[in-house]
């Protein structure tokens, strides 16, 4: 290719699986391409003597002065656009699969319609779908080079913002179906008209096979006679329209739910969602018309998009001051998310006093005057009782809005002469372009909270879930371990997760938790791993189905079952076998008594029986492994004939799925590799990352040479040192074991290592020569080398890592 050249090639046969553009992600060196960006912003070059020192081994740059930093055995390509040739990669990257690829794009609900659509056909298929809100000139060639041979389904979002930008995203994604969700104000400043912005998006889908819009979209529908599109393409379309393919017939919302009614090919169809909102609404109606042209039947699909729910994407509601509730949806502002954001104001506010801070509105190709008398009467319909506008615009507008307000020309001005104090018992909507800094109202406005989070990516687990699944043969069951908080990622979220992908059992550890489950809305089969005698009412109580270990513990059940229910339906139960681990479980001399007792109570049913590998991820011990795995058959075996009927068996963990295929079974379980923890680096590379644990700088000081850090004055500065106070310390999980071993934590991009001892609330960093201040996000780790090499500090294990975040570190579960 003409676009590059060669500067330093050592090694021709170098494996690439990694492309990266952003340093702070690294996660498999030895792997990794990493591509030098220089931006308004930020530079890549100058990360490259920290990347070279982290292992990797393979650049492409646009700078011929980075040269001297380049060491011998390095790979280094020199281009002429680094973006560039990151577009060609993934380009000729996408022309090696021949599988079905949706293309996404429009002014609002692209992630959305892409994180439900991967969410209901991972019940069927892998599915490769671009992270996070990846469709930009660089997301996009990132997530399309995920793609791999395993994948069945690629679903990729396209966004732009300038003329010409829509051709070179067309050219990697490659798609074969295309959605065109809507057109909106977004980005309308860079375009003579609407019709001329719905025209570049309109180029993703120049060689697609199929077509899907809403066909109430009258500028969309124009647009595609108007470029032809039909004659070499289907259109599929939905809508109130009469020339709709899927043809919508009724709307009717009640409460939290709507029922739609459709009619498709003569034949009516009912569709219950519980979403209420237009926006919403729309979204699981794309979803429903890709799901049919995919060749999904209409009614499975309907039922599937019946069990959809809301995930925030950008927006969060957190308790306010003076018993407000704030909702902070101050990512982007549009018409379009104004009115999602209204929308879910409306739904949250209860009898609180509707209040909306609002900046100006950019980018939206009206006139100051006809932009906001429609942003009143929007106002108006929602029932805000007071807004608070910011921004020159706005405020030069004022006369247009018919309700209680205030004006101010900044975010500074609004924070130092507003009367906070006023603001009680209301439910208050933050919605502001970036520009403006919300997040610094967001603070002020938020009850102060532990600023120390651990954000779990759903996606991220979702994919997991997929990956292992894949391994399994279709007709094997997956039990999915949400113990121990799951984790430390939260159990209900998680296993709300989980029971959309359609998980076949969830365990959890104790009764109490599987009741927690439960009150939460999870109906999915619960097993109870450590039934305790005083628990047993809540196993009856919310069905839960508890690991029987031993003789005196099945009778106890029995004699509770006995006294406090009635004879109905037996009582499930999982029979646990100690095939060499030697924990719980029924010795292979045990069992026979414990058989003889259930075929002679009927109260009792075996739903199945298992045991845990005590080595299924050390190829030294797989001759104990198989060892294990005859003992098992032989048991398993017996319980089936003593008790006349079949039961499930499961045997392999998250490892044993991936290395003893040919002990599936019934039933496998998952457990850490679900959450983006792998046995060996080949399948880390493949799994995403779940969690990432971040805190913030509290206070920069600087102390003189010889001075002190932290209880018994064991550090002392070994020059005027720039030291940062960190609010997360052992009570949060971060352990005092670390003191003292060499940890860094990383900020903007820089490694700052840990001084002085970890105390209970707090910790210390070294922040000299490094660009930082007060407020600056601190990242203690975010992938799974991290969170090994921390495993390894501390001679522990990645489980204890994850289970040893304190519940009181604030959880953020994030779908972008």
């Amino acid at each position: 290719m003409h676009h590059w050249q060669e500067v330093s090639v050592i090694d021709r046969n170098a494996p690439v699986v990694n492309l990266l553009t952003d340093s702070r992600r690294l996660q498999c060196p030895e792997n990794t391409l990493f591509f030098a960006i220089k931006s308004e912003k930020n530079d890549g070059h100058r990360f490259i003597d920290e990347l070279i020192e982290r292992g990797v081994k393979q650049f492409v740059v646009s700078n011929p002065d980075v040269f001297h930093k380049i060491r011998p055995f390095t790979n280094v390509i020199l281009a002429k656009d680094s973006v560039e040739a990151l577009q060609l990669i993934a380009t000729e990257h996408r022309k090696r699969f021949n599988i079905p690829v949706i293309g996404i794009t429009g002014s609002n609900g692209k992630t959305i319609v892409k994180e439900w659509l991967r969410e209901m056909a991972l019940s069927r298929l892998t599915v490769c779908a671009s992270p996070n809100s990846y469709n930009s000139q660089i997301g996009v060639p990132l997530s399309v080079w995920n793609l791999d041979a395993s994948h069945q389904l690629a679903i990729f979002e396209a966004g732009i913002s300038l003329p010409g930008e829509m051709d070179r995203l067309e050219k990697i994604i490659q798609p074969t179906i295309g959605l065109f969700t809507n057109i909106g104000e977004a980005h309308q400043e860079n375009f003579p008209s609407q019709k001329e912005k719905a025209k570049e998006k309109l180029k993703l889908f120049r060689h697609t096979t199929f077509l899907v819009y809403c066909r109430d979209h009258l500028l969309i529908h124009e647009c595609v006679l108007e470029e032809r599109l039909e004659t070499f393409q289907k259109i599929f379309t939905w809508g109130w329209h009469n020339d709709a393919d899927l043809l919508i017939k009724n709307i009717t919302r009640n409460g939290n739910h709507s029922e739609i009614i459709l009619i498709y090919q003569g034949c009516e169809q009912k569709l219950n969602i519980p979403l209420t909102d237009d926006a919403s609404i729309e979204n699981a109606l794309h979803c429903l018309a890709l799901l049919v042209v995919l060749g999904w039947d209409l009614e499975r699909a309907a039922h599937d998009i019946g069990h959809l729910h809301p995930i925030s994407m950008r927006l969060e509601m957190v308790e306010g001051l003076n018993g407000c509730t704030l909702i902070n949806d101050s990512y982007s502002n549009d018409l379009n998310s104004l009115e999602v954001g209204l929308s879910y104001l409306i739904r949250q506010a209860g009898h609180k006093n509707k209040t909306l801070i609002l900046s100006d509105i950019l980018q939206s190709g009206k006139s100051p005057a006809e932009l906001y008398e429609r942003v009143n009467q929007m106002l108006k319909n929602a029932g805000v009782s007071k807004l608070i506008g910011i921004g020159p615009d706005i405020a030069s507008q004022g006369n247009a809005f018919t309700l209680k307000k205030y004006f101010y020309a900044d975010t500074p001005s609004f924070l130092a002469s507003f009367p906070l104090h006023s603001l009680r018992d209301e439910i208050i909507l933050l919605k502001g372009a970036r520009r403006f800094g919300f997040e610094r109202i967001a603070r002020v406005l938020r009850k102060r909270t532990h600023e120390t989070t651990l954000e779990i990516s759903l996606p991220a687990i979702a994919h997991n879930l997929a990956f292992y699944r894949s391994h399994l043969k279709p007709q094997t069951k997956v039990m999915a371990m949400v113990k121990a908080f799951a984790y430390g990622s939260g159990s209900h979220e998680i296993a709300a997760l989980l029971q959309h992908q359609h998980i076949d059992y969830l365990a959890v550890a104790y009764p109490d938790e599987g009741a927690a489950l439960r009150n939460a809305g999870i109906t999915a089969p619960i097993a109870v791993m450590n039934p305790e005698n005083d628990s047993f009412d809540l196993l009856i109580e919310h069905n839960l189905e508890p690991e029987i270990y031993s003789l005196a513990i099945l009778k106890r059940l029995h004699d509770f079952l006995i006294r406090n229910t009635s004879i109905g339906q037996p009582f499930l139960i999982h029979l646990k076998l100690d095939t060499g681990m030697h924990r719980l479980g029924f010795m292979p001399g045990e069992l026979a008594e414990a058989l003889h007792f259930i075929k002679n109570n009927r109260h009792l049913k075996v739903a199945s029986v298992f045991s845990h590998l005590a080595a299924s991820e050390d190829p030294e011990d797989d001759q104990f492994t198989h060892q294990q795995a005859r003992l098992f058959l032989e048991m398993a075996d017996e319980v089936s004939h003593v008790l006349g009927y079949p039961v499930m068996r499961h045997l392999l963990n998250s490892a044993g799925i991936i290395r003893f295929p040919e002990y599936q079974f019934e039933m496998a379980r998952l457990g850490l590799g679900l959450y983006g923890l792998a046995h060996c680096p080949e399948i880390q590379e493949r799994l995403m990352p779940v969690s990432r644990l971040s805190s913030v700088i509290s206070q920069i000081k600087r102390i003189p040479h010889g001075e002190s850090v932290g209880y018994n004055r064991r550090w002392k500065a070994p020059r005027e040192t720039l030291v940062g106070i960190v609010p997360i310390g052992y009570a949060d999980g971060l352990r005092r074991e670390l003191s003292f071993k060499g940890f860094s934590v990383r900020i903007n991009g820089y490694k700052a290592p840990l001084i002085g001892a970890v105390s209970m609330d707090m910790c210390a960093i070294d922040l000299t020569d490094i660009p930082a201040s007060e407020g600056d996000r601190v990242i203690i780790f975010e992938n799974a080398d991290e969170i090994q090499h921390l495993a390894r500090l501390l001679n522990t294990i990645p489980y204890e890592i994850m289970t040893g975040i304190s519940p009181r570190v604030k959880r953020i579960y994030v779908m972008d």
